[in-house]
């Protein structure tokens, strides 16, 4: 049969029209036929051959088919006939019907209408007294399928064709009885059940044709798929199914070490290191990428559909409680999954969803008596949480999410808090060095007694400049403040090699350069507003997240030093970023800070100070602290020594303060990094 009507095709004069051969196929319903002995496998293995046949009459037949009722009709049947048994053994053939419904899609996006609506199609026909088959004058695709506006012209996405009649034709009610009152969506309720399968090469073809699917779906077709079939329901339904199937706890190293998971390859890399739930993880981190995936390349309306989904459905219904439960092993576990979630997301629109989650939708200063988002609240109280895992997940969590292009993410964490500068102090000259900033006689930490014990500030700096920077006098000012912060005694990097600060100076242009083009489209102005004298001050709160960053920044020579890598690592991420007022807030050592206002450096010159006074009590602090640094970098054995904590977070301090140091050189003017100079030796610029 298929060699007679693709070489009547060939010999037909008329381009489009339908010859005898295909009109006695649609006229005598033989599809039809081939469908109900497919179904019944009669004789055995019919239905394979079935699927088959389908396949290729309508990838090779070039007139256009779908459009018949006496076609499109049995389609839909053997679509429901496949992709409802898991493992069926006509899976392979079932995807490649899929394939050339999708490809006919492709070329003609107006045809969803046809495959889409399903039953119902049939029972409004009927109903509307609509031939099965199209005559032959109309059998030019264009003249039969679209109307006047490019829609479809005989299927109606809400319903409205026949009206009244349509309400009360009794085969109409038998129709959408069947169906539920809905209209079934076969083609990608087939589709769904083939991603699911157990034949990866089945599932990937499967997947491709769904992307396929959504992509190239008209307005109409969108706003059917989103509002009315059971697409994003059904994705979003799999991935919360995948999501209970893993382990109640997971470790959290083995959630970070589980990278490179796509929904191409979607089973975990051999090589890594097995654990318990790791091809359920595995599974779902696929599928999840899989989501972000669709939403990327699906029409608007679908891609908005399927992301409110995703945060409804997985985020709030399900991670949401686990992130406020009250079960450490359980926050820890939701936290380590959903940062690896945010590190494999890059659809805008499931951004957009994360972060409100995340943070809410708020973007007024924050005050410290507010109740912003119950989640957001939570998040933050965690990364000052009693358990030190759970700091650091969240802290993980939060680095994370700084990475990702929205800028709603550092105007509610930061910038809303700093609009304005009230940080600055109103009505004070521009301090002439850091020392007019830094008041050490004023500072309890720094009384006599402490001075007398060997800390001497360095020889006053240079005048710093009072309005304006001008170059390499400003940057080097700001450098040396940050490398001469640590008293000689308390370093021990000039000792060995590899640990000076031209390496991250290196490193930091590379993650600026990063930063910089990443907010380039959030149009941020290159300096500071200028500062209005006559405004009154209002009182400054830095925001619950700089306060808990401060707040544990103050305590490091107190906490794990996994603990202080994690925190340092997430000020790092904040001092990348080139607004001014983070810059100026951050990194510059020289603002006049107004009256009870804390910035990064001056929490720094307190924990000196606190550092300074414990010092006198270690016995052999300096050959200590070289031999603390020896055992963080490899080079000698990891035995336990006394104040063991205090010198891993006096080796954190010098190697945070360097990092700084480099981020301010090539952040140099706040708007660009300098590129004409070079890294000068340790300790000075």
């Amino acid at each position: 049969m298929l060699d007679i009507l693709v070489y009547e095709e060939q010999q037909q004069a008329a381009v489009g029209e339908a010859g005898p051969c295909l009109e006695y196929l649609l006229q005598h319903k033989i599809l039809e036929t081939l469908c109900t002995l497919g179904k019944a496998e009669y004789p055995p293995g019919m239905r394979q051959q079935v699927f088959q046949f389908f396949s290729r009459v309508l990838a090779q037949v070039q007139h256009p088919l779908l459009h018949y009722l006496s076609v499109h009709r049995p389609v839909q049947k053997l679509l429901r006939l496949g992709g409802t048994v898991p493992g069926s053994v006509t899976e392979k053939e079932e995807v490649q019907l899929t394939t050339v419904l999708c490809s006919k899609i492709q070329q003609d996006p107006e045809l969803l209408a046809y495959i889409l609506e399903g039953k119902k199609i049939v029972a409004r026909k009927k109903a509307c007294g609509e031939p099965d088959a199209l005559p032959k004058d109309a059998a030019s695709h264009r003249d039969k399928n679209c109307s006047h506006n490019g829609a479809p012209a005989r299927p109606q996405w809400d319903g409205e064709p026949c009206g009244a009649q349509a309400l009360n034709n009794p085969l109409l009610a038998e129709t959408e009885e069947l169906d539920g009152g809905t209209a079934e969506s076969n083609l990608i309720t087939s589709l769904l059940g083939l991603c699911r399968s157990k034949k990866s090469r089945v599932a990937l073809k499967a997947q491709e044709n769904l992307l396929l699917l959504v992509s190239t779906a008209s307005p109409a077709a969108a706003t059917y798929l989103a509002q009315s079939s059971p697409c994003c329901r059904a994705i979003v339904r799999h991935l919360c199914q995948l999501y209970r199937s893993m382990p109640a706890f997971l470790d959290p190293a083995d959630i970070a070490a589980l990278e490179g998971i796509s929904w191409r390859l979607p089973s975990a890399p051999s090589d890594e290191a097995s654990f318990p739930g790791k091809e359920a993880l595995a599974a779902f981190l696929g599928w999840f990428d899989y989501c972000d995936h669709l939403i990327t390349e699906a029409h608007a309306v679908v891609a908005d559909a399927l992301a409110k989904a995703v945060a409804e459905k997985l985020f709030m219904e399900t991670l949401q409680p686990q992130l406020l439960h009250v079960s450490e092993p359980s926050i820890l576990t939701s936290t380590a999954l959903l940062t690896a979630m945010l590190r494999q997301l890059r659809s805008p629109a499931l951004l957009r969803e994360a972060v409100t989650f995340l943070l809410g939708t708020d973007r007024q200063p924050e005050a410290p008596g507010d109740k912003p988002c119950a989640l957001y609240v939570h998040l933050i109280g965690h990364c000052d949480h009693l358990s030190d895992e759970i700091s650091i997940a969240t802290l993980r969590l939060f680095e994370e999410l700084l990475q990702k292009p929205h800028e709603g993410i550092i105007r509610s964490l930061v910038l809303r808090n700093l609009e304005g500068r009230p940080y600055v102090a109103r009505g004070s000259p521009e301090p002439e060095s850091y020392e007019d900033t830094l008041d050490l006689e004023e500072d309890p930490y720094f009384t006599d007694s402490f001075l007398d014990s060997g800390f001497q500030p360095r020889a006053k700096p240079r005048p710093a400049p009072a309005t304006s920077y001008d170059g390499k006098t400003a940057v080097t000012e700001i450098v040396n403040s940050f490398l001469c912060l640590v008293p000689e005694e308390a370093k021990t990097s000039a000792f060995l090699e590899e640990t000076g600060y031209d390496t991250y100076v290196h490193d930091a242009y590379g993650l600026f350069q990063e930063c910089s083009s990443r907010v380039a489209p959030w149009g941020w102005p290159r300096t500071p507003i200028p500062l209005d004298l006559h405004e009154p001050e209002r009182p400054f709160f830095e925001g619950q997240f700089l306060r808990v960053l401060f707040d544990r920044m103050s305590r490091i020579l107190d906490q794990p030093y996994s603990l202080n890598l994690q925190v340092t690592s997430v000020l790092s991420r904040l001092a990348l970023f080139p607004h001014p007022h983070i810059h100026e807030y951050l990194l510059d050592p020289y603002i006049s800070l107004a009256p009870g206002c804390r910035s990064l450096f001056s929490v720094l010159v307190r924990v000196i100070g606190d550092l300074m006074q414990r010092i006198q009590r270690v016995p052999q602090f300096p050959g200590k602290l070289l031999l603390v640094r020896k055992q963080l970098t490899g080079q000698a054995p990891g035995e336990q020594l006394d104040h063991q904590t205090l010198l891993q977070g006096v080796v954190v301090l010098e190697e945070f303060c360097k990092e700084l140091a480099a981020i301010a050189f090539v952040k140099f003017p706040p708007n660009g990094p300098l590129q004409n100079f070079s890294p000068a030796p340790e300790g000075q610029v």
